[in-house]
């Protein structure tokens, strides 16, 4: 049993490492600001997530274990609604999304001359 519980644990925590790698290209390729909201937010949560869960089943049922809860916990509900918040005010000032036009696909919110 031990050792099935060590290969799931590191599963997730390798798992989590993918999503938090495929997050940061995420944030180096896409185009615009608010693409660039979504990758974060939603690799940022689940890579933390597949760790913290990994690193629970390496802890075992401890004090650790119930800290990681509560770790899980906070970035489950901070890291959305973060994101959330920043992509409004994004909104609210202004700032339009990325749309590819005719003329030139590499620069942001570019009108045809």
């Amino acid at each position: 049993m031990s050792v099935a519980l060590d290969i799931l644990s590191w599963l997730l925590i390798a798992s989590g490492c993918i999503f938090m790698v495929i997050g940061g290209i995420g944030l180096v390729r896409l185009p615009d600001l608010y693409s660039r909201f979504h990758a974060a937010g939603i690799t940022d949560t689940a890579g933390v997530g597949l760790i913290l869960v990994g690193i629970m089943f390496q802890a075992g049922f401890t004090l650790l274990t119930v800290k990681l809860i509560f770790i899980l916990m906070f970035v489950l509900f901070t890291s959305p609604t973060a994101t959330h918040a920043l992509a409004r005010a994004a909104r609210l000032d202004g700032l339009l999304a990325w749309r590819r036009s005719e003329h030139n696909d590499s620069e942001p919110n570019s009108s045809p001359s």
